[in-house]
Formats: structure tokens, C-alpha cells, sequence
């Protein structure tokens, strides 16, 4: 009698329950929203974030809170991101070298990049430009090359993490160009630009944003982009393979996620207000301003592209020998 008592009981409450988490679930949000971003304050990805924020804010009625998180290359951001509540109340930035690369080279990586997380959005993508510091006396690609040749492991690049997606395109080109540089440590690529402005090092994969302003002062040197295509806003500086390094294309992308576990109507809201604010004219000009290509689309596109693209790059670091540290 007393199971038979305890079993119309958990009948009688499931439904309540799922009642009570509903009903939950249509008030959100109630209160702020946390936005962890695997960038430092003043970065591409963090200006990036900010302008999302600041807008999804607006929709939801609700301010999103930024958090940087941009130590070890992001990861620590999504860990933290993995690991939070997952009760729509924290969202995060993921990205290529967070979900991608950090999975292929990182052997001691706290997350996994698809079973922790719930893909709500892609943001854009965006690729590098090959930067030099202007004083060094080459003007193309060839000539950087010819110098690296003659001057193996005196050319300084900066790098920001072993795990970042930058990092792994130097490794590539290198690998490709057959040179070999010096890989200097950065915590944060706005850092390394302005080192490469100084002179302290010769050459970064930068990300576009802080690099543009830079690159039209004559500050910097840009020798070449490394997408598919030419960025409208350096239409007169060729991609890596038209410079020569054949059939190079290397692009960052950025997109938003929460824990594994966040009520599926709540995923479903944030991708629909991620979808219309992506589709703003402001928002899409905004972001070209930081280098980036708008890209809305449903949550299953980011997940696929974070599952396709572990599988392409760890082909391509097997390929150059790049073994996980």
C-alpha cells in the first residue's frame, strides 16, 4: 500500500513540476544575464561581444553582463562556461580556437567541446592579416619568406596561446612556406599589435580589428589575409594563396553557447533574438567594422560546424606533425 502511496504521489507531482519549470522557463529572463568572453577587454572578439550584448540586452529586456575570461587561450572561459547553472542566466563566447583547437592540441582540456554545451548561435567569421612591424625591409609575402630563409628563427611571431587558431595559422604557413620562426607567447592579440607597432616583434597573424587602423597609419605592415577571399576593407592586400602559399584559408569564427542542460525554449529565444539582431543592417555594418561577417543561422549550425571542424583541423595538424601538449 505504502509504494502504491508513493508512486500516485510522483504521478501527481511530475506534472506540477514540468508545470512549475514551464512556467519558469516563459518568465525568463527576470533578472541579468552573464556573457563570459574568452577575450581581453579592447579585443575584435570582445568588441564583438559587447555589440551582441548590448543589443540582446535591449530584446530581452534584460542587461547581459560581460565577464572576460581570456587566460590560456579562452579556455578558461569555457570551462567556466561549461560548468556554470544551466539555467539561461550564463551564456558564452565559444570560438574556433576554444572548441576546435583547443580539443586537437590541448591533451589536458577540463570540457568537451560538443557533450558540455548547448550551441545557440553563430556570430560571424573573420580572418587573419599577416602583420609585419614596418621597419622590417620586406613588402610581400615572397620577401618575408626569402628573409625567414636567410634568417631561420630570428623572425619573432606573436602568438596568442598554443591552442588559438592564430597560433595554429603561423604554424601552418611556416610549414608551408618551409621556415621556420620564433613563436613568442601573448595573452591577448590587441597585446601583441602593439608590439609589432613597436618593433619588439617582426610579424603576428593579428585579427583584423585592432590591425586595420594600424595598417592605414602605415604602422603596420599587412603582407596578407588568410580567408578565401580579400577583405573589402584591405582590398588591395592579397589572400595567403594568391601570395603564393597555395590553397591557404584560415578563418575564425565566434558564436554563442550556454551548459549543457539550459531549457530548450530558452536556447530557442536567444537563437531567435540572435537571428534578428544578425540580420540588423547596424549590426552586420558594425561587425564588417570589426572584420567579421555576420552569420545567423539555428543552433545545429554551430554545432556542425564545430564538429566539422574538428575534424579538418586535426587532419591539417597531423598532416604538419603538431602533436597535442
Amino acid at each position: 500500500m505504502m509504494r502504491l502511496i508513493i508512486l500516485l504521489i510522483a504521478i501527481l507531482a511530475g506534472p506540477t513540476n514540468a508545470a512549475a519549470q514551464s512556467s519558469a522557463d516563459a518568465e525568463w529572463p527576470k533578472r541579468v544575464i552573464r556573457f563570459i568572453v574568452s577575450a581581453a577587454p579592447g579585443s575584435a572578439g570582445d568588441t564583438v561581444c559587447r555589440i551582441i550584448a548590448q543589443k540582446l540586452g535591449e530584446r530581452l529586456g534584460q542587461q547581459l553582463i560581460i565577464d572576460n575570461r581570456a587566460a590560456a587561450a579562452g579556455t578558461i572561459a569555457a570551462e567556466g562556461l561549461a560548468r556554470s547553472a544551466p539555467d539561461g542566466y550564463t551564456i558564452g563566447m565559444v570560438t574556433t580556437s576554444t572548441h576546435v583547437i583547443a580539443a586537437i592540441l590541448n591533451s589536458k582540456l577540463t570540457y568537451d567541446p560538443i557533450k558540455d554545451f548547448a550551441p545557440v548561435s553563430m556570430i560571424g567569421h573573420s580572418p587573419y592579416v599577416l602583420a609585419i612591424y614596418p621597419g622590417l625591409p620586406v613588402k610581400n609575402v615572397a620577401e618575408l619568406v626569402a628573409l625567414a630563409k636567410a634568417k631561420p628563427r630570428q623572425l619573432n611571431n606573436a602568438a596568442f596561446g598554443t591552442t588559438s587558431l592564430g597560433y595554429l595559422a603561423s604554424v601552418l604557413f611556416a610549414n608551408a612556406a618551409g621556415i621556420e620562426i620564433n613563436q613568442v607567447a601573448y595573452r591577448s592579440s590587441a597585446q601583441a599589435v602593439l608590439d609589432a607597432v613597436a618593433g619588439r616583434i617582426e610579424m603576428q597573424f593579428s585579427t583584423l580589428s585592432p590591425a586595420i587602423p594600424l595598417v592605414r597609419e602605415g604602422k603596420l605592415r599587412a603582407l596578407a589575409t588568410t580567408g578565401a577571399k580579400r577583405v573589402s576593407s584591405l582590398s588591395d592586400i592579397p589572400t595567403l594563396a594568391e601570395a603564393g602559399i597555395a590553397n591557404f584559408e584560415v578563418s575564425l569564427w565566434i558564436g554563442i553557447a550556454a551548459p549543457t542542460g539550459t531549457p530548450q525554449s530558452i536556447v530557442s529565444r536567444l537563437n531567435q533574438e540572435m537571428s534578428a539582431i544578425l540580420a540588423s543592417p547596424e549590426i552586420i555594418d558594425a561587425l564588417l567594422q570589426q572584420g567579421m561577417t555576420a552569420e545567423p543561422g539555428p543552433p545545429e549550425d554551430l554545432g556542425k560546424r564545430i564538429g566539422g571542424d574538428i575534424v579538418k583541423w586535426r587532419e591539417a595538424v597531423s598532416k604538419v606533425g603538431i602533436k597535442a601538449e
